[in-house]
């Protein structure tokens, strides 16, 4: 009985021992690889977190740019006017004045080589007004030499008509003669008539801008007498400010009663308050030259009866 017990021990002994080996090895395998994933794991996490913070800053970067865009995306309807008004407001803030006259241009502007103008000043008259002209000429515009030198010091004037509605009849002669004679006429090809005298003054601005390079354009009336060293003295004083409205600013009730004596045909267009928009007595006023611009870009929306309108706005 005890032989029979001893031998039955036996071999279950030897049989645990190989299994827990086995299971030992097993183990081992298994953490060895649990090991190598949990590893893996680690490092895949780490590259993860490198590359989430690559791209967030890269998404941050993105997004700065993604604003600028979509603000410049904002005014794309005005981008051209924008970039032109940056231009002038570079060129007006360079600009140092010498007398009248500012020094010239950076080098590397190659549209102007000579010295920008202080001012162009636009007398607008009409036909038989040739003792006003005259008068004017012998005040203070000057003729030929005389003319000739206020140009010199940065003022160019010129005297501002249309043509006849009958072209080349003798009211176009007249002008052309007298315009031979002085050479001190600009003539639109616009109609000489009363009721475009909103035209003429914008078909002028529109002229000059793209002739003379000035800080400032004025228009005068042809019965104004106008003192050039206090204009000039007044201009320059305003000569570093981009965008300039000059003149005897006025506003007042407007007036919708067809019987009242200065009755506004249009009085609709100014709402229920009835009062004109602030702006310049017709006689004298001057625009800079970034408002100008604005004009020549934009003359096709001003038509006549909006033009003055549309500057008081700009202010």
């Amino acid at each position: 009985m005890r032989s029979r017990g001893s031998s039955n021990r036996l071999p279950n002994s030897g049989g645990f021992g190989f299994h827990s080996r086995i299971s030992a090895l097993v183990l081992s395998m298994f953490a060895t690889m649990a090991t190598i994933y949990v590893a893996a794991r680690m490092w895949q996490d780490a590259e993860s977190r490198v590359y989430l913070i690559q791209q967030l800053h890269t998404t941050t970067a993105l997004g700065n740019s993604a604003i600028s865009v979509d603000n410049k995306l904002k005014v794309e309807a005005c981008r051209e006017q924008e970039h032109k008004l940056s231009a002038l407001e570079m060129d007006l803030s360079a600009a140092r004045q010498e007398g009248f006259v500012s020094k010239e241009r950076p080098e590397n502007d190659s549209t102007r080589s000579k010295k920008r103008l202080l001012a162009v000043i636009g007398i607008i008259t009409t036909f038989g007004r040739k003792k006003n002209r005259d008068a004017i000429r012998k005040a203070w515009m000057g003729s030929g030499a005389a003319l000739r030198k206020l140009e010199e010091k940065g003022i160019v004037v010129r005297f501002v008509i249309g043509r006849s509605a009958n072209r080349r009849d003798s009211l176009d002669r007249e002008i052309d003669n007298e315009h031979r004679q002085t050479d001190d006429f600009i003539v639109l090809n616009q109609v000489e008539a009363p009721e475009e005298s909103s035209n003429k003054i914008k078909f002028f601005f529109v002229h000059a801008v793209e002739s003379w390079d000035a800080e400032f354009y004025v228009k005068v009336n042809d019965d104004v007498y106008v003192n050039i060293d206090t204009l000039g003295t007044t201009l320059s004083a305003h000569s570093d400010k981009p965008r300039v409205y000059m003149g005897c600013m006025k506003s007042g009730q407007v007036f919708s009663e067809p019987t009242h004596k200065w009755y506004e045909p249009d009085w609709w267009k100014f709402g229920d308050a009835k009062s004109y928009f602030r702006h310049a007595s017709g006689e004298i006023y001057a625009l800079s030259r970034a408002l100008v611009q604005f004009i020549s870009i934009n003359s096709f929306p001003l038509l006549a009866g909006l033009f003055f309108e549309y500057m008081p706005m700009m202010m």
